[in-house]
């Protein structure tokens, strides 16, 4: 095998690159992954939450083994393996508090150098807290969805949702739909996705929506009280980074419910509330950011046991050669929920 490979670099928003990098070198804690798949994330269209630049895209892949430390003896050559970019430690105040994902150390834990590239390397920490075997019968298209829906699992957690309680998402994009889909398996009853693209109301009603409102052409208060017997959603989701839609978001929910921030505003930002209304109306506000160790196990466990419709949420496939084309859809956000692009070409039946 050479000593290098290729990968999609990004430089910017506009500039997507496929350049060789070394493949990386593993130690005895290690394990060397092939990159079978790897989807594309939403964030990474967000300028400012890039901490360096030039980097390798991609942060939800599937691999398979190819090579692995002298001290490794968990894993072996061939198997498919889900393994989480970011993961925590155990022994930290956050951590131990339950908070991994806000503990600094979860984010300087990093596949190296990324996901939309031919091998990465994945460390022995990354082996002890979040790596997961794939089953046969969960496809490479199915595994690239762990990373992301795992980080909705975690939401969801969040959103205090009660038996039969009726669910807004705000925002129809690929986590907008995980937040569609998997709801109901948390007690909600009726589910309703918002959104300006009747295209992506029309994937959510697919995914499970029971309703769907687009605020572009009604108004979406009137019609939230219209399908819910007068009122409002007992828990609101935004997805949608921007203030508008959370004031949006948060108009929508009833007293004494929830509103789960499911993105971030960028820095700076400013969301303004009444802090009457704040103080009497009795929402609670929660947030979570990214999947912890916890959460990979628990949508796993759902897409193992074939709780999740995952191939309905992935539409476009792209060779790594292709990579700009991909990110350029990726930015766009018009007719697409989750692109997958493969590094060792397009597996044949795409």
């Amino acid at each position: 095998m050479s000593n290098m490979m290729t990968a999609a670099v990004y430089h910017a928003l506009d500039d997507i690159r496929i350049e060789q990098r070394p493949i990386p070198e593993i130690g005895p804690d290690d394990i060397l992954l092939k990159t079978l798949a790897c989807g594309l994330c939403g964030g990474e269209t967000m300028a400012w939450y890039k901490k360096a630049e030039p980097k390798v895209l991609g942060h939800e892949p599937v691999g398979e083994v190819v090579e692995v430390g002298a001290n490794v003896t968990d894993y072996k050559i061939g198997e498919r393996l889900f393994v989480n970019h970011h993961v925590g430690r155990v022994n930290s105040h956050l951590s131990l508090r339950g908070k991994f994902t806000r503990d600094p150390f979860y984010s300087s834990m990093k596949l190296d150098p990324g996901g939309v590239c031919e091998y990465y390397r994945v460390t022995g920490q990354h082996l002890a807290m979040d790596t997961h075997r794939i089953p046969v019968h969960i496809s490479n298209i199915e595994a690239i969805t762990i990373e992301p829906w795992s980080c909705v699992v975690g939401g969801l957690k969040h959103c205090n949702i009660q038996p039969g309680d009726t669910v807004a998402v705000v925002g129809a994009g690929f986590m907008g739909q995980g937040f569609v889909h998997m709801a109901p398996l948390f007690g909600a009853g009726k589910v309703v996705a918002l959104d300006f693209s009747d295209w992506r109301l029309e994937q959510a009603r697919g995914l499970g929506a029971t309703h769907t409102i687009n605020p572009k052409s009604e108004d979406a208060i009137a019609a939230m009280r219209a399908l819910n017997n007068g009122r409002l959603a007992d828990t609101v989701i935004v997805i949608a980074p921007f203030a508008s839609a959370w004031a949006q978001a948060e108009a929508l929910v009833e007293v004494g419910g929830t509103l789960h921030l499911g993105a971030p505003l960028a820095p700076g930002e400013e969301w303004t509330r009444d802090g009457n209304k704040a103080y009497f109306d009795e929402i609670t506000v929660t947030s979570k950011y990214s999947s912890d160790h916890t959460d990979t196990y628990s949508y796993f466990r759902l897409l193992d046991a074939g709780r999740i419709d995952a191939k309905r949420a992935v539409t476009h496939h792209f060779d790594i050669k292709d990579s700009a084309a991909a990110f350029k859809m990726l930015v766009e956000a018009e007719k697409s929920l989750k692109i997958v692009v493969y590094p060792h070409g397009l597996p044949e039946g795409l």
